[in-house]
């Protein structure tokens, strides 16, 4: 494998962990956003009324997305193996 090989590589690793990581993160930063905003709105400080609501919306959407994800990574280790072997 010379350097150019493994620098693509590299960085499609990267990108393919952004891409699946992405739908969750986001969903739990909008969800963060909307229960930090509502507990400023009625003052309830309680760290649980924060953490739960994030967890649950983070879960549908990793419940929702799953076999999207698992297609991308099935896709993405399939393509390694197969150029592992190349010179």
């Amino acid at each position: 494998m010379d350097a150019a090989t493994a620098v693509d590589l590299c960085r499609e690793t990267l990108m393919s962990a952004v891409i699946i990581a992405a739908p969750v993160l986001l969903v739990g930063m909008a969800a963060g956003l909307l229960v930090g905003l509502l507990q400023a709105l009625t003052q309830v400080q309680d760290q649980t009324v924060a953490f739960v609501p994030k967890i649950l919306a983070m879960a549908a959407v990793l419940v929702a997305c799953l076999p999207w994800l698992l297609t991308r990574m099935v896709d993405f280790t399939r393509v390694v193996f197969e150029n592992a072997g190349s010179p």
